[in-house]
């Protein structure tokens, strides 16, 4: 509950109706990666520490319906460092699986130091890039605003692309739920 507590902003236009169960799932497989304390008593704060946990966490896909895999063809690289995600000469029109009637696509991220123990997580966003859905190349760096500072804190690093239809210099969310995608691409 901690996780979808601290990503609700974000899971509110790029999640399925089964993400709860399937997190669930995931949680539970982590917490019986704990092997300190005793059956009844095991935890996701003691196991978490685990590289076998985290690599249960990472590349997890909040909309099983739009895995981050199938929209986005280009490679992308996160500084675990600063948080900054990069995605060099992006083309949307060629690299981006858009859905029917989108004219632009947002791409941000977030990092994310999150106290499985405690349940306390400080988030820090990203920028947003705005583009429209062309062949334009751009160069995409989503830098958190700030570093997230949490003691004992497991830190994710999160990446959401959401569609837009623009209608009289408007633009309009499509929150069919088929398309937006948020992932965790990095955790430790």
């Amino acid at each position: 509950k901690s996780l979808r507590v601290a990503l609700y902003a974000m899971l509110a236009t790029a999640s399925d109706n089964r993400v709860v169960s399937r997190l669930t799932k995931v949680m539970t497989d982590v917490k019986n990666l704990d092997a300190t304390s005793v059956r009844g008593l095991r935890n996701v704060g003691v196991a978490i520490a685990l590289p076998a946990a985290k690599a249960l966490l990472k590349n997890f896909n909040f909309n099983k319906r739009a895995l981050l895999a199938s929209v986005l063809f280009k490679p992308y690289a996160v500084n675990t460092g600063t948080g900054v995600i990069t995605i060099n000469n992006l083309v949307p029109i060629n690299h981006i699986n858009f859905p029917p009637g989108a004219t632009h696509v947002t791409l941000k991220g977030a990092w994310l130091k999150l106290n499985f123990v405690t349940g306390l997580y400080d988030m820090q966003p990203t920028n947003a890039v705005n583009l429209p859905i062309n062949a334009v190349s751009s160069n995409v760096v989503l830098t958190p605003v700030g570093v997230p500072v949490l003691a004992g804190a497991t830190n994710f690093y999160l990446l959401q692309i959401e569609f837009f239809q623009m209608v009289n210099l408007v633009q309009y969310s499509l929150k069919d739920g088929a398309h937006n995608t948020l992932c965790a691409i990095e955790v430790t």
